[in-house]
């Protein structure tokens, strides 16, 4: 396989993850809640190894890391909080948490990028986050206090040590 071939190889396990994650959007506007969910869940998993291929095969790039970036804010950004607001019943409280999960999910991406931490995390992870909005989606369970306080804490100053 030529170098350039690699080079694009943890790429297309990110465009995977964003791809899953544009379905997800796709199948909650069709009302396949429990699918959208799970394709978050499959966005999570193709996410899990596009870090670890690049650092294998040596390929790491600043252009991976912000596709990275990009990918993550679909999936476990604004894929969730879609699916968290076609379940929930339309009130002033769901409004607020479907726009500050995502909205506070993008600034800790970007607070990330700007000044990234090894060893440990500064938030919960976004994947974390919408991991666990998937989870509630799957049994098609919405909570506006939850998403909320999973927005909150993404960007919340508790470290979590990474595995």
């Amino acid at each position: 396989m030529s170098s350039r071939m690699v080079k694009w190889v943890p790429n297309l396990f990110t465009m995977g993850n964003l791809i899953c994650g544009l379905f997800s959007i796709t199948f909650t506007m069709s009302g396949y809640l429990r699918t959208a969910a799970l394709l978050i869940f499959l966005a999570a998993f193709l996410d899990l190894f596009d870090g670890k291929i690049a650092r294998k095969l040596k390929v790491n790039s600043e252009l991976g890391v912000e596709l990275d970036s990009l990918a993550d804010m679909v999936s476990f950004g604004v894929a969730p909080a879609l699916l968290f607001h076609a379940m929930s019943p339309h009130s002033l409280q769901t409004s607020v948490a479907f726009v500050l999960y995502p909205a506070l999910g993008a600034l800790r991406l970007a607070r990330f990028s700007a000044k990234p931490t090894i060893g440990y995390f500064m938030g919960i992870p976004i994947p974390l986050s919408g991991l666990i909005m998937a989870g509630m989606g799957l049994f098609l369970y919405s909570n506006s206090i939850v998403t909320i306080l999973l927005a909150i804490l993404m960007v919340s100053p508790i470290r979590i040590k990474k595995l």
